[in-house]
């Protein structure tokens, strides 16, 4: 077993992947030479921070000897009183991925069963797996999830459910009638994720609030991010919000000082930047309007999306290019997106929605790879 250590790993961690996050804008120009790179694969806010967050970020770099405050008391103080709960409901993390691997920590064990939809968040099966728990892949309906298939799967060991709304990287929503009726079917001991790391995008008037539910439902917990309209993708901070018995068991498991000093200052500080994020609201809004307006001119079908991005069919048969082959072109022009097909979804690409300069380099870069085929 030379240098072999896999044997030695878990049986669930053992059938794991690594997580492939986006190329990185430095890494394709040292591979490439290229400049003016553009980045559309990450869901990240084109216009970056809050100019709140970022001026306080300056003023607390002297305390960087200090460990941040455990609790983070600060925050978690202000986001109860903005979002209207206790305190004690509120989880912090290093991201929302962080909160959904303190959940399959807690509530995951060899023998248990946890259901997410078919091109659901990568992350969920690397927590399931992790936990050594089985994961149940529901099929998709119209490429979102679908409610019936995960409740007939729902079986004796199942103690998770994972739903993403809006879900990535599909941008496919659940719609507050369909939700309130999925979690009255669902038993009560079932712990459902509800991920809302996009939900600041989402301009539809039926689109369900997670917090609302929390009162009839206590076995929800909804996560959110910093990551995508705050723009701090960077600082890695995000939250969950569930009932105090649930909130209390994820932290007996959460690490002490997961949430860096300059994240919690800068969280705070991007709280009170209402105006930002309805500038970042109003910029996507008018982006995807610009992306899916150019996919409808070069006859590109995509699936409709409430969030920061759109997957688009690249794929073409009739001129024998695959998604792949599209993406590594686009590279070429110094254009980075992102690959789906470890979600299911080999034909499609995952587009970021940016600044109307940003889109447009991009629209110019694919219509030149569809005609250069």
């Amino acid at each position: 077993m030379a240098n072999d250590f896999l044997p030695l790993a878990t049986k669930g961690v053992q059938g794991l992947s690594p997580y492939q996050p986006g190329k990185p804008v430095a890494e394709l120009e040292r591979e490439l030479g290229l400049k003016n790179i553009i980045k559309l694969a990450s869901n990240e806010n084109p216009l970056g921070p809050s100019p709140m967050a970022t001026r306080v970020i300056a003023a607390n770099l002297a305390g960087l000897a200090r460990y941040p405050d455990g609790n983070g008391f600060g925050l978690r103080k202000k986001l109860a009183v903005k979002l209207g709960v206790a305190e004690e409901q509120i989880t912090l993390g290093n991201g929302s991925n962080d909160i959904l691997e303190l959940i399959g920590r807690a509530f995951l064990m060899p023998g248990h069963e946890a259901i997410y939809s078919r091109h659901s968040f990568a992350v969920y099966p690397l927590v399931v797996q992790a936990s050594g728990a089985t994961a149940v892949v529901t099929t998709a309906k119209n490429w979102g999830n679908d409610l019936d298939a995960m409740l007939a799967a729902v079986s004796e060991a199942t103690r998770l459910l994972f739903l993403a709304n809006p879900n990535n990287p599909t941008g496919t929503w659940v719609d507050a009638s369909s939700m309130q009726g999925f979690l009255e079917q669902l038993p009560e001991n079932i712990i459902v994720v509800l991920d809302e790391a996009y939900f600041e995008y989402v301009t539809e008037p039926d689109y369900p609030d997670g917090l609302t539910l929390l009162k009839d439902f206590p076995n929800v917990i909804v996560t959110r991010t910093f990551s995508k309209a705050y723009g701090m993708a960077g600082l890695r901070v995000g939250y969950s919000i569930s009932n105090n018995s649930i909130a209390d068991i994820l932290n007996r498991v959460r690490q002490p000082f997961n949430v860096n000093s300059l994240a919690l200052a800068a969280a705070e500080a991007a709280l009170d930047d209402v105006a930002f994020i309805e500038k970042s609201k109003k910029i996507n809004q008018t982006g995807m309007a610009q992306l899916t307006n150019a996919f409808d001119k070069m006859g590109l079908s995509y699936i409709p999306s409430v969030a920061n991005f759109v997957a688009v069919k690249a794929g073409q048969d009739s001129m024998a290019l695959s998604a792949t082959n599209v993406y590594e072109k686009l590279l070429r022009s110094g254009v980075i997106v992102r690959p789906v097909a470890n979600y299911d979804m080999p034909d499609y690409l995952r587009i970021t929605v940016g600044t109307e300069q940003e889109n447009e380099k991009f629209i110019a870069a694919l219509k030149q790879v569809l005609l250069s085929k």
